[in-house]
């Protein structure tokens, strides 16, 4: 073993175990609604040394990276086993991405990725990629991951490289190592945020759709949908309706998309889900949240006006700068809920609420009036209340 590769493996070990223990602590005073945490929870760096690096000295005697692990983001999320596990979309150098597992003692930090990356069951034509599976723990006793897998259009013009069909990749598991592939979802459209109802509605599984005319455009697809599937090994969208519609000059008139599956509350179901909207800098994502009924899921009772979420400081930047996207958080039996979301395509981060002050917030927020005369007009009604109340305190 020569000096180089020793200082070297030195120096990466100490930064790494660092990295992975340093503490994570609240941004305050917030907003009331949630905290965010300062440090990112996990990132490329994250990736365990023998990932990246061939550890025999005689084989890699410069110690260089062989495999790069260039970032972690887009995250479902599930607690197993007493423990916070994060189910990563990693991205290598090569633009592939995988999933993989990252545990917490805590869900704030101390993230590390499991030995090994998840390897998905293929299916007759495999996937050029993978990514952003929402994790559902599931009535039926299965724990089930949905994600988007992508192909090459097969009917892209000679000299295309660039157009994309998307489907909606099922497995399932019980302990997250071992997995089976069921049929991708069978849709008229193209799927790429589809997320599993963790309770069976009227006897049949329950699933968030996103119609789209394309891989990138919603086309006529009016937002979050809603369709209830016979059989979950062979799933097909037979009828499908929207629940959650897209609107012009909202944060949401491009596209919208479920994050996490939703959160069982007494008051009603309460969603997290992304926004779009165009602007001069290219697509801007951010998230927001809304309530659906007890006794019916597909029906709307509740929905703040504009994000819950935008991209602050560094979230900002990033592979595709201007975006916040989630597709995982945990609700503690304590009411904690810990949201995890990614920052432009780059890196996941984690803020903390609670139950209750997520339904407050749903339930007391005005909701949209979709011109600048009503938002001025419920402006001014605060306004009068609070310099009424003010007035009255003195």
């Amino acid at each position: 073993m020569n000096n180089v590769y020793k200082e070297r493996l030195e120096q990466l070990e100490k930064m790494h175990h660092d990295l992975i223990m340093k503490k994570n602590k609240k941004v305050l005073p917030g907003n009331g609604v949630f905290e965010r945490y300062e440090n990112p929870v996990l990132t490329g760096d994250h990736a365990p040394l023998f990932w990246r690096f061939d550890l025999n000295p005689a084989a890699n005697p410069a110690l260089m990276e062989r495999i790069g692990i260039h970032a972690a983001f887009n995250a479902g999320a599930i607690k197993h086993n007493g423990k916070y596990l994060l189910m990563a979309r990693v991205e290598g150098s090569d633009r592939k991405s995988f999933f993989a597992v990252a545990e917490s003692p805590n869900g704030i930090d101390q993230f590390r990725f499991w030995d090994y990356p998840v390897r998905l069951p293929q299916v007759k034509e495999p996937e050029t990629n993978v990514y952003d599976m929402r994790l559902t723990r599931h009535e039926d006793g299965w724990i089930y991951g949905i994600f988007c897998a992508e192909h090459k259009d097969p009917a892209a013009a000679d000299g295309d490289l660039s157009s994309a069909v998307a489907k909606a990749g099922i497995v399932r598991t019980r302990d997250l190592v071992k997995w089976e592939r069921l049929p991708d979802l069978v849709s008229r459209s193209q799927q790429r945020n589809v997320v599993l109802h963790p309770e069976f509605v009227n006897g049949k599984y329950a699933l968030y759709t996103r119609p789209q005319d394309g891989f990138i455009d919603a086309g006529k697809g009016g937002g979050i949908g809603w369709a209830l599937i016979d059989d979950i090994t062979h799933a097909v969208v037979k009828d499908e309706k929207i629940i959650n519609h897209r609107y012009y000059h909202t944060i949401k008139e491009v596209k919208n998309g479920e994050g996490p599956h939703p959160i069982k509350t007494p008051q009603g179901w309460l969603h997290l889900a992304h926004g779009v909207r165009g602007c001069a800098a290219g697509l801007r994502y951010v998230l927001y949240v809304y309530m659906t009924s007890l006794n019916d899921p597909s029906e709307l009772i509740a929905e703040p006006a504009g994000f819950l979420m935008a991209p602050e400081g560094e979230e900002r930047i990033g592979d595709v700068s201007n975006v916040l996207f989630t597709n995982g958080w945990i609700a503690d039996d304590d009411g904690t809920v810990f949201i995890y979301y990614a920052s432009s395509d780059t890196r996941m981060h984690v803020a903390t609420s609670t139950v209750d002050r997520l339904v407050d917030y749903c339930l007391n927020t005005p909701a949209d009036g979709y011109y600048s005369d009503t938002s001025v007009e419920t402006l001014t009604d605060l306004i009068s209340k609070n310099l009424k109340y003010l007035g009255e305190r003195k």
